[in-house]
């Protein structure tokens, strides 16, 4: 079987009918964001301000990318664990967050959160940080320049390969 084209403009709709397993190429706008930005964006939510991009159909690509090389939009922009982000998942999906990319299991509220909103949660892979790199058009930090590698930054992406590792009916890679 061969990969399945996405924009990520069309994720809503494409998560309803992607299954665990299916290898897919993605190609859109995704947000970097890792453990510090989402305790930034939690600090937004709290204080009901605005956050750095709409929540509503987007896709979170757990990464912080190394500096850019000369000439390169990016450098290496591998996967970072997910579950690290578990405790704040579930949230953000109910607030309209339909994709999450990254690498490895997620916790059992995550999976249910991924049903409840129809979302769905894919796998890069890990230790291929300069692969990931070659399917980046353009970067542009948006938010928490500070942070450095863990700023949120908005990537445009063309075929970035990737696995669904949890479908919108819980069906799981990580399931044995």
């Amino acid at each position: 079987m061969g990969r399945i084209s996405i924009n990520t403009k069309d994720i809503s709709e494409a998560a309803k009918t992607l299954q665990a397993g299916d290898k897919i190429l993605l190609s859109g706008t995704i947000y970097t964001a890792r453990d510090a930005a989402h305790k930034r964006i939690f600090d937004l939510i709290d204080k009901e301000e605005k956050l750095p991009f709409e929540l509503k159909n987007a896709t979170i690509y757990y990464a912080g990318p190394t500096p850019s090389p000369k000439n390169l939009p990016i450098g290496a922009c591998g996967p970072t664990t997910s579950s690290r982000m578990d405790v704040f998942t579930p949230r953000l999906l109910d607030m309209g967050l339909k994709c999450m990319i990254g690498k490895g299991g997620r916790s059992s509220k995550v999976v249910e959160a991924i049903k409840r909103n129809n979302a769905v949660y894919l796998c890069a892979i890990g230790g291929a940080g300069a692969l990931a790199a070659k399917c980046v058009r353009s970067l542009k930090v948006i938010a928490f320049p500070e942070l450095g590698c863990e700023s949120i930054k908005e990537l445009e992406i063309e075929n970035f390969p990737l696995f669904v590792a949890i479908d919108c009916k819980g069906g799981s890679l990580f399931e044995v």
